[in-house]
């Protein structure tokens, strides 16, 4: 059996109707119930549902063989894990956003408020800006309008929200999208078995 990690939401709900058209279905999922755990023997696949930004923590520990992440948590908390196939959905983008006046003076530190420190941080060492990072867990698009930050770095999809905080986007730093990854461990025992799931998705992933 395959243990699969998927991640709760819509794209959960989405990723899982590719690994059903891929050969891999287990209708119980789809059922209005309160199980977190479904079988089908017969697929060889057990799936589980589990917050998004967990899931990568259940493939490392090898609670998961493989499972469904998006690129944002790959970067940011650099699981040991390998990274096999980009399903092409949940598409977004990582950017640094703030007043679309906004303009950045060099001669003083940058304040950015984000949710996602480490990329935040190698984003600007890389350009060898200076920043402060204020660490926050909410919604941070306020932090620039009471002054808390100068701009913030946080996953764009629509761009609504900004709009209607009166932000705009500055700068894209890198394209986010849902990712197959698997435990490292458990490729080496089940290497057949996830290289073919891994096959079959890329189907699904072209026929898209």
């Amino acid at each position: 059996m395959l243990n699969v990690a998927l991640p709760k939401g819509r794209l959960g709900e989405k990723v899982y109707g590719m690994f059903a058209r891929a050969g891999f279905e287990c209708p119980a999922v789809l059922e209005n119930s309160r199980k977190l755990i479904f079988d089908n023997e017969a697929a060889g696949v057990r799936y589980f549902w589990v917050k998004p930004s967990d899931v990568a923590i259940y493939v490392e520990r090898g609670a998961a063989d493989v499972g469904v992440a998006g690129k944002d948590i790959l970067l940011e908390y650099r699981p040991e894990v390998y990274e096999l196939l980009d399903l092409n959905v949940g598409k977004c983008r990582m950017a640094v956003a703030g007043p679309a006046d906004f303009q950045d003076r060099e001669d003083r530190t940058l304040r950015v408020a984000t949710k996602f420190s480490r990329i935040a941080r190698d984003y600007y060492a890389g350009k060898g800006r200076d920043i402060d990072i204020i660490h926050l867990n909410g919604s941070i698009e306020i932090a620039p309008i009471l002054g808390l930050s100068d701009v913030i770095v946080d996953i764009v999809e629509t761009g609504t929200t900004l709009k209607e905080n009166n932000l705009a986007v500055l700068e894209t730093i890198i394209p986010i999208s849902a990712r197959l990854i698997a435990n490292k461990s458990g490729f080496k025992f089940k290497t057949g078995p996830i290289q073919r799931l891994t096959e079959e998705l890329r189907k699904e992933v072209d026929r898209a």
